[in-house]
């Protein structure tokens, strides 16, 4: 007969992927996982597999939820430039303390190199965040927003690069006025 599980799968990959992001891949060790989730060293393998299959769950979670989040902050703009300055804000923290930064990109640097399955998923997530900003920037562009002289694939890539590079910022620095202008200029691009 098997057993009730004693908790619950959503709550213990968000700890997870909590720990994944402060720690990262190869510094959590499984005993790190099994004390921070609250969960037997078993139920952990019987739920999730390996480390490396928790970790994957781990980060298509967090790639999930920043999408979700981008998307929300999109529709809640007035303008196509608010909402592309409130993805680019996403990264920067209410409090005064350096960001542990993002997990996908975290992994981008720690494990693309020799981990193919990271790779793609990062590739894809980068593309998903490269495909919402060109949305918009074609939206600006129909409404008048944005010049019609912008190459809009090459001002996504732009921005999304920015994107990338703010979210790595982060971990160097808690200075919201360095952060913020960055985000100025990069917008200073759609006029």
């Amino acid at each position: 007969m098997a057993r009730h599980k004693e908790y619950d799968e959503k709550e213990v990959l968000q700890k997870a992927m909590e720990l994944f992001r402060h720690q990262g891949y190869e510094k959590t060790s499984l005993q790190d996982l099994v004390s921070h989730m609250g969960i037997h060293r078993r139920s952990l393998y019987d739920t999730f597999g390996d480390k490396h299959s928790l970790f994957i769950k781990a980060l298509e979670l967090y790639n999930n939820n920043v999408m979700k989040n981008m998307n929300l902050k999109a529709k809640k703009s007035l303008s196509v430039k608010d909402a592309i300055r409130s993805i680019l804000e996403i990264v920067i923290t209410k409090d005064d303390k350096k960001s542990v930064g993002c997990l996908t990109v975290n992994s981008a640097v720690e494990l693309c190199l020799h981990d193919q399955v990271v790779a793609e998923i990062v590739e894809q997530n980068f593309s998903k965040t490269e495909e919402i900003i060109f949305d918009l920037l074609v939206l600006g562009q129909n409404s008048g927003e944005i010049a019609k002289h912008h190459d809009l694939e090459k001002l996504s890539q732009f921005i999304h690069n920015s994107f990338v590079g703010l979210r790595v910022l982060t971990k160097t620095t808690n200075d919201k006025n360095k952060l913020k202008n960055i985000i100025d200029m990069t917008l200073h691009y759609l006029y």
